[in-house]
């Protein structure tokens, strides 16, 4: 069942992120056929992005509880038929509240990886697999490129949201009819005592509400939160602009963009296996659990923020594009890294929780960089000081990482917290 759930988080994650990249893909053609400025765009590359944020506070404490074979079905259901709906909208307002729906639907994605992996992994390996779950995102993004620019020119661009819709629901069906956890498994006496070797002990089976609110109380989880704030916020400058910005600052036509954009993503799925992997490698050479993940987080995602100055400042369309690879590189490196820190950081009935919270955070910082991002091509007429500003962002959270993030959570820790302010 190991490898049986990881392939399907990674089919799912693949289909999540080509249907966020649909809206991006179409963006010119949407524009046109339904009147919508520059600024409109970026609010409605961002209405999914805020539903998507606080979607995550339910969703990781309702995984924790219900288990991920029902909460990501629930979600694939949800966002496949917003897909659907995306295509048949007539207006703004509408085309917002399905994009708010895919964002809804979406939450729980990636709590759901990473509370599969810390439920069927041992310690040692939860790095690489929630390397392999997380290059997803870059690989949909990658894929999502010239699939969906062939879609569009084949179906038109409303033809392309339904066929995403129906792909998605095909998935959902697949996940109810495999996925198992351990407990419903059948696992031996021997093999369950490996899933759980090196984990802290004295761990609840569920999450209590109490514990949920207590995780809020630690500096481990606003590190997390602060840090992801910027890594989001600098992988959606990417994920909704990169086309658009081809476009009209570089002057490339919508089929090579197609092509072109799909080369930084590439990369993306490389830095996203090694972000994980490299988590694994320090851990097994003597680094504690925190610090293995810690400090490659923060190192390539202040790398991220000097790679974007650079897409912003060269003249040549050739090096931008080798800047913004070398960016979406390490930005994934960053976030393997980060939700690998979420299978470590706090007990495991926990994990879906704080993935989902750290998650929150990174995409309240998603949700601001389409908006601002369009705000400022729209009074500036360049992408250049959006992309400083990005970078800027970026910086302070990777500082962010190793100010703040001390230590794990330990169950006797929350617990205490939570004894604590219930008298």
């Amino acid at each position: 069942m190991q490898r049986a759930a990881l392939g399907l988080l990674v089919l799912a994650g693949v289909i999540n992120y080509i249907d966020r990249a649909t809206l991006a893909i179409a963006n010119p053609l949407i524009r046109h056929d339904l009147g919508l400025s520059i600024r409109d765009m970026g609010l409605l590359l961002s209405a999914f992005l805020w539903a998507y944020a606080f979607a995550q506070l339910p969703s990781g404490a309702l995984i924790d509880r219900l288990g991920p074979r029902l909460l990501l079905t629930l979600g694939l259901t949800v966002w496949s038929g917003a897909q659907v709906l995306g295509g048949l909208v007539r207006s703004f307002p509408e085309f917002y509240a399905a994009r708010m729906l895919l964002g809804l639907g979406e939450g729980p994605q990636f709590p759901t990886c990473a509370r599969v992996v810390r439920d069927w992994f041992n310690l040692r390996s939860r790095g690489l697999a929630t390397g392999i779950f997380n290059c997803a995102s870059t690989l949909g993004t990658a894929i999502a490129a010239p699939l969906l620019t062939w879609l569009m020119f084949v179906f038109g661009w409303r033809g392309m949201f339904i066929i995403m819709g129906v792909a998605g629901l095909i998935v959902a069906a697949l996940w109810f009819a495999v996925y198992r956890a351990p407990s419903a498994y059948g696992l031996g006496a021997e093999e369950r005592a490996h899933l759980v070797e090196g984990d802290p002990p004295g761990e609840a089976p569920r999450i209590t509400f109490a514990e949920w609110k207590a995780l809020f109380r630690f500096r481990t989880t606003w590190g997390m939160i602060a840090g992801y704030f910027g890594t989001i916020y600098l992988t959606w400058i990417y994920t909704a602009w990169l086309p658009g910005y081809l476009e009209l600052e570089r002057h490339m036509s919508i089929g090579k963009t197609g092509w072109v954009a799909s080369i930084p993503y590439a990369f993306g799925v490389v830095g996203g296996i090694l972000g994980g992997y490299v988590t694994d490698w320090l851990m097994a050479r003597g680094a504690a659990p925190i610090a293995s993940r810690k400090y490659p987080m923060s190192l390539a995602l202040a790398g991220t923020a000097l790679a974007t100055v650079g897409a912003a400042l060269v003249a040549s369309n050739v090096l931008a594009v080798a800047f913004i690879s070398l960016a979406i590189f390490l930005v994934f490196v960053t976030s393997s890294a980060c939700w690998s820190m979420a299978s470590v950081a706090a007990p495991s009935n926990c994990t879906a929780s704080l993935g989902a919270i750290q998650n929150f955070g990174g995409y309240l910082g998603g949700a601001l960089a389409p908006t601002i991002t369009g705000i400022i091509v729209q009074e500036t007429g360049s992408f250049v000081p959006a992309l400083l500003v990005g970078a800027v962002i970026g910086l302070a959270s990777a500082v962010a990482y190793v100010v703040i993030i001390r230590a794990p959570i330990t169950p006797a820790q929350l617990g205490g917290t939570v004894l604590a302010y219930a008298d």
